[in-house]
């Protein structure tokens, strides 16, 4: 059989639990991730949290997770509207509402994001800009 050239709009297949394994088991960043798909009307990505992230919003898109693994707390809009999730949680949020997720309960947390339009990199805005910077907060997954 002739190998046939990847073609942009190609239809794409993931297996997630492979992309989770593939996340090593500690980083320097809060955060690593890596795109599925990048367009730029929308991005998938998945990540791994690997400490409590500090209240931030994004700018330029709306985020909607699916909780893969693990267990903890999120907010979005304020503290007081906030819960545990776990797998299976789906969470969704516009862009400009403020986010948080404070406590990791049990490991590894993976989650699944689409981001629509796709989220830049940089696009993470801190409520205390001494909580940190888009490069210390995310990293991609090599």
């Amino acid at each position: 059989m002739m190998d046939m050239p990847e073609q942009e709009n190609a239809p794409k297949r993931f297996d997630l639990n492979e992309v989770a394994k593939a996340f090593p088991a500690h980083a320097d960043s809060l955060l690593l991730d890596r795109y599925l798909v990048d367009r730029e009307s929308a991005s998938a990505r998945s990540f791994r949290v690997y400490r409590g992230t500090p209240p931030h919003f994004h700018t330029k898109c709306d985020e909607f997770l699916y909780v893969l693994s693990g267990r903890g707390t999120f907010w979005m809009g304020s503290p007081d509207d906030g819960g545990e999730f776990g797998p299976g949680t789906f969470l969704f949020f516009e862009r400009g509402t403020v986010h948080a997720l404070p406590t990791i309960i049990e490991h590894p947390v993976i989650f699944l994001s689409i981001d629509v339009p796709r989220r830049e990199p940089g696009d993470i805005h801190f409520l205390n800009p001494d909580d940190g910077s888009p490069e210390r907060f995310i990293q991609p997954a090599n």
